[in-house]
């Protein structure tokens, strides 16, 4: 029964996935074609090279003739990142947000799907961060651009469905991780960035590592392939404007994952806490009662087990680079 309602809600669909060769998108288009079904001749998938969504006319043929539209495409990065470019985080995503979505708009697509972020939140928001909290306080100042233009589009997708009956949703998702997470050094989050020190302390036998920060700050982390799930799950059921949280609902401090990555990659050297970086917003974990309620969703990858796969994975790169 399962697998006839999937397949009958993507039955003839046709679904642009902005973002679909990226971290997450890869991910989603995977789950699409080998859990629900789909054809891969019904996803399209722009190029970013040729298909910048920052132009308009670029958002007005990527529509054409789409039902769904789920917009992952982003300008992301880690708090220094966010540091170094706070601009061009602001700018580029929230011209892409509101130029698809008023394309989709004009072309009366039938689902548009935006991805919000948890940077999103104010920065002393109450733990567990619930949806209603959201326009509570500021972002935490670090990545306040990057947030404040994907909570935009909020208020962007709120404003259509009331105005233009358009089935708009938003979703929050926590920090993601896993395999073909972004490793790069100026913009990795700090899971790929944490990996990646202990991987090439050891490549290098080095005695000491130095991490961002003081540790005591806390995050959540989901597993990309739940978040995939997570998405497409919301696509087929939910049609609501109020905002839904995708998260694990678990909370760890960075010092209890900095000790759980260095057990797993194997490093026994020290760990040097560089205090005059920052540590971002003092805690995040999200109240995910809501996905379940409204559409069933729940995370399922246990966490160290998320962690082995996702340092599998990047020593396999590494590797590959090296030979």
């Amino acid at each position: 029964m399962v697998e006839n309602r999937l397949s009958n809600f993507w039955k003839g669909q046709k679904i642009l996935i902005t973002g679909g060769a990226g971290f997450l998108g890869t991910h989603v288009v995977d789950n699409l074609i080998h859990t629900r079904n789909v054809l891969e001749s019904q996803i399209i998938i722009p190029n970013s090279k040729t298909c910048d969504l920052r132009i308009w006319s670029n958002c007005q043929k990527a529509v054409e003739d789409m039902d769904i539209i789920i917009h992952l495409a982003a300008r992301v990065g880690g708090i220094g990142f966010n540091q170094k470019y706070p601009g061009t985080l602001f700018f580029d995503n929230i011209l892409m947000g509101t130029q698809l979505m008023e394309a989709a708009r004009q072309a009366k697509v039938d689902k548009f799907v935006q991805l919000g972020t948890v940077c999103a939140y104010p920065k002393f928001t109450p733990t567990p961060f619930k949806e209603e909290d959201l326009w509570n306080g500021y972002p935490e100042e670090t990545n306040a651009p990057y947030g404040v233009a994907k909570k935009a589009l909020l208020v962007m997708a709120q404003a259509y469905r009331q105005q233009y009956s358009m089935n708009a949703i938003y979703l929050l998702p926590v920090n993601l991780y896993g395999p073909g997470d972004n490793f790069n050094p100026e913009s990795s989050h700090v899971i790929p960035a944490i990996i990646r020190k202990f991987i090439e302390a050891i490549q290098r036998d080095e005695k000491q590592v130095s991490i961002w920060g003081t540790g005591n700050a806390s995050r959540e982390f989901l597993y990309v392939a739940d978040a995939a799930e997570g998405i497409l799950a919301a696509t087929e059921k939910y049609n609501k404007p109020a905002p839904v949280n995708l998260g694990a609902g678990k909370e760890i401090t960075i010092k209890q994952l900095v000790d759980l990555v260095a057990k797993l990659t194997g490093f026994k050297g020290r760990v040097i806490w560089d205090t005059s970086k920052p540590d971002g917003q003092p805690r995040r974990v999200l109240d995910t009662n809501r996905a379940k309620t409204e559409f069933g969703f729940e995370a399922k990858t246990d966490f160290t087990e998320g962690l082995q796969k996702t340092i599998e994975w990047y020593r396999k790169q590494s590797n590959k680079v090296k030979s």
